[in-house]
């Protein structure tokens, strides 16, 4: 079997579009823009698997190829979305592994096109996903941005997963793109604390809860565990659990949730995804940390 990168492109926001044109109209805007997504990929040696409505699957014999093709067509998009009408405003969002894959009839399988297509899933418009098969096919020469966010566990596979995030925005400054090693050698080694607990925190209110307790709930649900009085937050919002000598959390909103560890300046965003929590840090609930107003919930391991 030969190996590839492959590279799931989605587009996000495409409903907005059948409301605003109608199913003929809209469906030939999103078929010109998946169609040149595919143009611009070819253009660096990539072979378009097949158009999937708002998406495309496309294998790349080397990672620098698929890289240099994800952040070209997200820059001209953007600088495309900033012209145009906001009802039509159709965002990019990309999963990038490698691995061997199989052909069948045309189409590929494998391992590595399943966590492309999660990855994909996993990320946030206008943002490229990528795990540490393809950041471990760059050469060195290469000047590669990516944000390690940590090890992951995404749905539908039982191992964990390594994540970073390719920053494809010429104007983001270099200081900030580090590899937190502390997080990665943390997940690698089984939690063997006889009482694990995980203590959170807001406003005027602290809870501890130890392993025994799990699933811990937050949420606007008078049942949650953590219950919290915000009209952003989902009733139940997220969930933690107890795995493995590991807390992981869920999220179960319609909007999202976000994770910043205390030692590390990435942020996890999941959406109907899981994250281990592997140090002390912050969730936000329905929006970012950007937004100073919204709820925010801190954790501290073992305390």
């Amino acid at each position: 079997m030969a190996q590839f990168t492959v590279v799931f492109a989605d587009l996000t926001g495409s409903s907005k579009v059948f409301e605003a044109l109608g199913n003929i109209e809209a469906t030939r805007a999103i078929t010109r823009l998946t169609q040149w997504i595919g143009s611009v990929c070819e253009a660096h040696g990539g072979h378009v698997v097949k158009f999937l409505g708002d998406g495309v699957l496309i294998l790349f014999q080397e990672s620098v190829q698929a890289l240099d093709a994800a952040s070209e067509f997200h820059k001209i998009h953007f600088e495309r979305i900033i012209h145009s009408p906001g009802l039509l405003e159709m965002r990019l969002q990309v999963g990038m592994s490698r691995g061997e894959v199989i052909e069948q009839a045309g189409d590929y399988y494998g391992d590595a096109v399943n966590l492309a297509s999660r990855l994909s899933d996993l990320s946030g418009s206008e943002q490229i996903l990528v795990c540490n098969s393809v950041i471990q096919h760059v050469p060195e020469a290469y000047q590669l941005r990516a944000r390690c966010l940590g090890p992951m566990l995404l749905r539908g596979r039982n191992e964990l997963c390594v994540v970073h995030r390719v920053e494809w925005q010429e104007t983001v400054l270099s200081d900030f793109f580090t590899i937190p090693a502390n997080l990665t050698a943390s997940a690698q080694t089984p939690g063997n604390v006889k009482h694990a607990s995980v203590k959170l925190s807001r406003l005027d209110l602290a809870l501890r809860f130890i392993s025994a307790d799990c699933p811990v709930f937050l949420g606007r649900d008078a049942d949650a565990q953590f219950a919290l009085q915000d009209p952003r937050a989902s009733r139940k919002h997220a969930m933690i659990e107890w795995r493995s000598g590991r807390f992981y959390l869920t999220d179960m909103s319609s909007y999202g949730t976000w994770i910043r560890f205390n030692d590390s300046q990435s942020i996890v965003f999941l959406r109907r995804q899981e994250c281990m929590l592997v140090t002390n840090g912050e969730i936000a609930l329905s929006a970012s940390f950007d937004d100073v107003t919204n709820p925010t919930v801190n954790f501290r391991l073992n305390e």
